[in-house]
């Protein structure tokens, strides 16, 4: 079995991209079992590595990883790992239900060639700290030469990742990154995992994050998959200013990138996004037309008009963005600093 190298919280740095599971025009039709469109797969892989991503975590809730068949897993994991070809690191999910089948898949994974797992706890029943915990120990131990990449969604996962987690899970070695919402409880995990966890804040709070701990040096995006020249623009913009002093581009990128937000969100509700996560993500990336993200895989293809229509606003504000970063000329935020 291939052995992934093993990283360290040093190489987790910049932009990384979370990916839609690329679907056929079929994929809404509970019927049909081979719904993974493999070259859509391949071109956003290359367009994102070409983009200047750092690397990419994928099959989380987005990435339908709950309506995935287990050949479509495989075959998608391959997929990645082809089209990336050892050029930026690859994480995939291997969530289940339970803990045996959870370190079966990600053995899997190991041998397919993943780089690590996006790994979220099993959420059918609510777990304790204790159970969280004990989880993830668990699987480290079934696969110890994977990396691991938590996925810290309390929406998804019944869970509110207390301070206590934190302070066990980085005694976890193979643990060295997290996927991580909300600005807020940020200083209190981040003394809790000192600096053995890299935290990876959303790109919308990355701005804010940055502000507030220079550790926190990487953030997620599935905006990258709406145009990759906004999120490598984030990561460029905050490195200058950390490393000039001069905030003013970066505060005035983020005056125009928090907008693109606002209509992603029903009525600004986390809660009610994450009922509809796959459909308004799916929805915004078609709408802004960097890549075909395709029909949602069911039961979560049902979704309100209203909210659907917010995503495609949201997703051609970011393409707007992408085109004028693009486009080579000084975006207009930066005219006049």
């Amino acid at each position: 079995m291939k052995k992934p190298e093993r990283l360290s919280v040093d190489d987790i740095k910049g932009a990384w991209a979370i990916l839609p599971t690329p679907a056929k025009p079929n994929a809404s039709d509970w019927r049909e079992l081979d719904t993974v469109d493999l070259d859509e797969t391949a071109r956003m892989v290359e367009g994102l590595i070409k983009g200047g991503i750092n690397g990419i975590l994928s099959m989380g809730t987005l990435g339908e990883a709950a309506t995935l068949t287990y050949d479509e897993k495989i075959a998608y994991m391959g997929a990645l790992v082809e089209s990336a070809r050892g050029r930026i690191p690859v994480f995939v999910g291997t969530t289940t239900l339970n803990t045996r089948d959870t370190i079966s898949l990600t053995l899997k994974a190991q041998d397919i060639g993943a780089d690590g797992t996006m790994l979220g706890i099993p959420m059918w029943c609510a777990p304790s700290t204790e159970t969280a915990v004990q989880f993830y120990r668990d699987v480290a131990a079934g696969a110890p030469d994977m990396n691991y990449a938590i996925y810290a969604n309390p929406e998804a996962f019944k869970f509110e990742f207390p301070r206590d987690f934190w302070t066990q899970v980085a005694e976890i070695p193979q643990v060295v990154t997290a996927k991580y919402i909300g600005v807020g409880p940020l200083m209190r995990d981040m003394s809790a995992i000192r600096g053995r966890i890299k935290l990876l804040p959303l790109d919308f709070e990355y701005y804010a994050a940055a502000r507030i701990d220079e550790f926190i040096d990487a953030f997620w995006t599935s905006g990258a998959v709406c145009g990759p020249s906004v999120s490598v623009y984030i990561r460029d913009v905050i490195a200058d200013a950390r490393a000039t002093g001069d905030w003013r581009k970066a505060k005035a990128f983020q005056a125009k990138l928090g907008p693109t937000a606002a209509t992603l969100f029903p009525h600004g509700s986390f809660q009610t996004f994450s009922m509809y996560n796959i459909a308004l993500e799916k929805t915004r990336m078609d709408a802004a037309g960097w890549i075909n993200a395709g029909p949602i895989r069911p039961p979560y293809h049902l979704c309100p008009e209203e909210f659907l229509a917010g995503a495609r606003i949201s997703g051609e504000m970011w393409a707007e963005l992408h085109k004028e970063l693009s486009s080579g000329d000084t975006p207009s935020w930066e005219v006049g600093l």
